[in-house]
């Protein structure tokens, strides 16, 4: 097994890489043809704009999301070791809250080196700009979808907060976030705080950290923004 797998981070918003990402990352691409991405489109977008632009016919890309069944990505761990690869999230970091994950376990178990690469991180910046604790923190992913399921969650969440004084990270799909943050305001206690990380690098960006409820005086309204959810008992 001599190809390795790469783990390639990209940008948050619409910034070209070349102001987030290292030089020797992007230069490590140019030795690159076989990629594992999210999403066809926005992958050859981004790569493009890391500088294979001409080069991107000449690349084998396969999707891993969603969508993917295991049998899926099982199927394409073959390629795994043959050579070098990447693996490219349709923002931030590989692996994280993200189907690759599946991907570079079977990259383990096969014997292939796995190397990640430096890049910007939401989880990471939503917590070291929000003044929780940074040293013990928990990072609960997505909560149910069904409505009492999600408060049920968020009520655990802010109980093992106020035992374990973790601070609780929560992300969402865009579209459900406002729905998400009326439930936070609704289930959790008044003094427990709430950072609120959108559109986290962007000129749009809003990171706020206050009480639930002072939220509650004045309720933002985040809608489809990328947005990370911090909350401390």
């Amino acid at each position: 097994m001599n190809g390795k797998l790469y783990l390639i981070p990209t940008p948050l918003g619409e910034y070209p890489p070349q102001q987030v990402l290292p030089q020797a990352t992007l230069d490590l691409l140019k030795g690159i043809n076989l990629y594992f991405v999210e999403e066809l489109r926005t992958a050859r977008r981004f790569l493009s704009a890391a500088g294979l632009k001409g080069h991107i016919e000449e690349l084998e890309l396969h999707e891993i999301n969603e969508h993917s069944t295991p049998e899926e990505i099982s199927s394409l761990a073959c390629l795994l070791g043959s050579r070098d690869a990447a693996l490219i999230s349709e923002a931030g970091l590989p692996a994280v809250a993200d189907p690759g994950a599946q991907l570079v376990a079977l990259a383990h178990s096969k014997g292939v080196e796995v190397i990640p690469q430096s890049g910007p991180s939401s989880l990471m910046m939503a917590l070291m700009s929000s003044g929780l604790n940074g040293q013990c923190f928990a990072f609960a992913g997505y909560l149910p979808v069904k409505p009492e399921q999600r408060r049920a969650a968020l009520a655990e969440r802010e109980r093992r907060s106020a035992r374990e004084g973790e601070a609780q990270i929560i992300i969402e799909t865009p579209y459900r976030n406002d729905s998400l943050l009326a439930d936070i305001l609704s289930t959790c206690k008044p003094s427990t705080r709430l950072c609120i990380a959108a559109d986290i690098t962007l000129p749009t960006a809003m990171i706020c950290t206050k009480t639930v409820a002072l939220w509650r005086n004045q309720v933002p309204v985040i809608g489809k923004r990328p947005c990370v959810f911090i909350i401390q008992a």
